[in-house]
């Protein structure tokens, strides 16, 4: 029996006890962007749509043997009714979301969350592809569908480190400039930076009609704000420190919280954009499956 591709971030335990997730996924997943899939889809003929490069591991029926003969270059041939749905996930790798109060970092919850839905979506027979980045895109992986592409994500997901300044804004326009296809956008992210621009940013990829679902990561205790006594606060990207009693700022912190993650909601919801708020101290099978189970119910 083959084995699947071994990754520190794909528990395939945690995937198989949600049980119906990899069904809820693709009921989803196709539901929410279902008008996305008429127009590329011609009945079911297997029209010919675009060229890509060949990647090691790709199914060997549809490599283009003529091109290779002529040019030496190794090509694929692509057809629409392979192209089910394009998901391009775009991964946060800056210096604050190394932060961890207690259990994994929110950067690993993020890859483990990243690893899950690459899962889904490749079993799913959809495209996925990788996008990392801090102030500017750190690495990309263009979108496939097969195995050996899955377990290369997997791979690149243990090879980082988040580090860095924040700059999300920038990195964002960027890709949206670059996306040729509609599709789904997934962003993954503390969305730790100015409001006013990533959303800006984020609109950028609905003005070019992709659908959009945003997971914003926080630690448990940037939530709760347990601290006591006398706390010295280091800033992960600047590496300022800050000492003080926590109980003198903490309403003002928790208010100032509130409203960043309700202003997000609120202007999300306005811009037709999935927001979904996580903790790392909830089980990322869990509030996946909670979340595909809500987007279900509301389809």
């Amino acid at each position: 029996m083959r084995r699947g591709p071994k990754s520190k971030y794909l528990v395939p335990d945690k995937v198989a006890r949600v049980g119906n997730l990899q069904l809820l996924a693709r009921s989803v997943v196709e539901g929410y962007i279902s008008g996305l899939h008429r127009s590329p889809f011609k009945g079911f003929s297997t029209e010919f749509a675009e060229y890509r490069p060949y990647i090691h591991g790709d199914d060997l029926k549809h490599f283009d043997w003529k091109v290779y003969a002529r040019t030496d270059k190794q090509y694929m041939r692509e057809y629409e009714e392979e192209t089910n749905m394009t998901c391009t996930l775009l991964l946060d790798a800056s210096g604050s979301m190394a932060y961890r109060s207690d259990g994994i970092s929110k950067f690993e919850y993020a890859c483990f969350l990243a690893a899950a839905l690459t899962y889904l979506m490749v079993h799913q027979k959809d495209q996925v592809g990788l996008v990392t980045f801090a102030q500017t895109i750190l690495q990309r992986i263009p979108p496939r569908s097969s195995p050996a592409h899955m377990k290369f994500i997997l791979d690149r997901l243990e090879d980082l480190k988040p580090e860095g300044l924040t700059g999300i804004a920038v990195p964002l326009h960027a890709i949206a400039t670059s996306l040729k296809r509609r599709g789904l956008v997934i962003v993954i992210s503390d969305l730790v930076d100015d409001q006013d621009t990533v959303m800006n940013a984020l609109q950028h990829f609905r003005h070019d009609r992709h659908e959009v679902i945003v997971f914003n990561v926080f630690d448990k205790a940037e939530v709760e704000f347990p601290f006591r006594g006398l706390v010295e606060f280091r800033d992960l990207e600047t590496h300022q420190k800050l000492q003080t009693r926590p109980e003198v700022i903490r309403d003002e912190y928790l208010a100032r919280l509130r409203d960043f993650i309700d202003r997000y909601r609120r202007d999300c919801r306005n811009s037709a954009i999935d927001y979904q708020l996580v903790t790392t101290d909830t089980p990322f099978e869990l509030m996946l499956t909670a979340y595909l189970s809500k987007r279900d119910m509301t389809k």
